[in-house]
This record gives structure tokens, sequence and C-alpha cells, in this order.
């Protein structure tokens, strides 16, 4: 038995991969602190305590940003990379379905039935981050929608433009969610968890792959590549 190296991930996108775990977890961080806070500055002062919470909304403003700007690339990746586009095994054929199967029975059953090539992105992972940049979207048109609500008075720093935008792209997600502004609060809330409850099971698969499969799956995020068995 040899094996072969196979490359995964290009540079920029295990950049991209980091930068958005770690700007999620400053955004959980900073999102429960703004719903509930559970932190003081270790300053014994209001005048300063004030603006704990002020910091927390800029960093989670922040982390947000970039999340938005990942999701617009990845997007456009999905499409036009030309190192692998993710789209065609989203496409719903004959081919795809048995792959997700198969995949999914090989989870299922600890490895025992492995009818698949698992040397490059399969569908049922596709399928797997297609439905987490979705819940993404959806964090980003609900917070967009707390954040204008924020501003009453319909005035930003730059121009009553901007409220006006981001009230015609966001306010359906208030009927959406349940007719209420706490309905879109709950909602992004709540999809938070759901996010944290994927990137859970992503970690967990990453590592039940490279355990089960031997081919270093773990490592694709360090270097991009992983080593898949070949016969002599």
């Amino acid at each position: 038995m040899s094996y072969q190296k196979v490359k995964r991930m290009t540079t920029f996108m295990r950049w991209n991969h980091w930068i958005v775990a770690i700007c999620m977890v400053a955004a959980v961080v900073t999102g429960l602190y703004i719903g509930h806070p559970y932190y003081q500055s270790f300053i014994a002062d209001p005048a300063v305590d004030k603006y704990v919470m002020a910091w927390n909304r800029w960093i989670h403003f922040m982390a947000a940003i970039i999340f938005d700007v990942s999701s617009i690339v990845v997007a456009y990746l999905y499409f036009f990379s030309r190192f692998e586009k993710p789209y065609k095994k989203l496409i719903p054929n004959g081919s795809n379905i048995k792959q997700f199967c198969d995949v999914f029975v090989n989870l299922i059953t600890l490895n025992r039935v492995k009818k698949f090539d698992s040397s490059h992105a399969d569908s049922f992972n596709a399928v797997f981050f297609f439905i987490f940049h979705l819940m993404l979207v959806w964090m980003l048109l609900t917070g967009l929608q707390l954040y204008v609500h924020g501003l009453a008075s319909g005035l930003s720093s730059i121009g009553s433009w901007w409220p006006a935008m981001l009230h015609l792209a966001t306010d359906w997600t208030v009927w959406a969610t349940g007719g209420t502004f706490m309905d879109v609060r709950l909602s992004h809330h709540y999809t938070m968890y759901a996010i944290i409850v994927w990137v859970m099971f992503h970690v967990y698969y990453q590592f039940w792959r490279t355990i089960f499969w031997n081919e270093g799956d773990i490592s694709i995020v360090v270097g991009g590549s992983k080593f898949v068995k070949k016969d002599k």
C-alpha cells in the first residue's frame, strides 16, 4: 500500500478558514455579552464600564463584516475558482446523491462500508458547508436588522442612505421570523447556537476522518494536502 499526496486547499483557502474561525469565536463571545452582559471591566469605575459594551459591539460588528466579506468571496469561488468548483457537488444528480448517501453510510457505520473516493471533496461535505454558509447569510441579514433598528433617527455617520438601504434589504426578516423585532433577535441568537453545533460536528468529523481513513485529513487546514491510499 502506497500513499499519494493530494492538494485540497490553497494558501488563500487556509488563511480564509482560520480568519473565519477566529472571527467566529470573537462574534460568539461578544454576541453573548451584548445579549446578556456577563463580565465587566477590571476598573471599578462606572465611567469606564460603559465603554465595555461599546467595545463589545465594535468587535462584534468588525467580526461580522469580515464574515460578510468571506461569504462573498466564498460565493464567488463556488463558481469561478480555478482550483475547484464546489457548486458541482451540490447539483442533485444521480452521481452526487449516491456519493452523499455513501459518505453518510460510511459515517454511521464507522467506516465499515466505504464505496467512494475520499481523495477530493465529496457531496456530503459540500452540502454540509453550504448549510453553514446559508446560516452565515441569515446571521448577516438578521444582524443588520438589529443594527439598523438602533438607528431610530434614520441617520448615520455616513448619511441617511445607509439606514434606508439596510431597511430595504432586511425589514422582511421581521415578517419572516414572526412579526416583531424580538423575533428577529431570538432568531439571530438561536442561529448562533446552530452554528456552534455545526462547528462542533465539523471538528469532530475531521478527527473522525483522520482516525478512520488514515489519510491525514486534519492536516488539510494546516498544510493544504492529505495523503490518499493507493494500491501498488
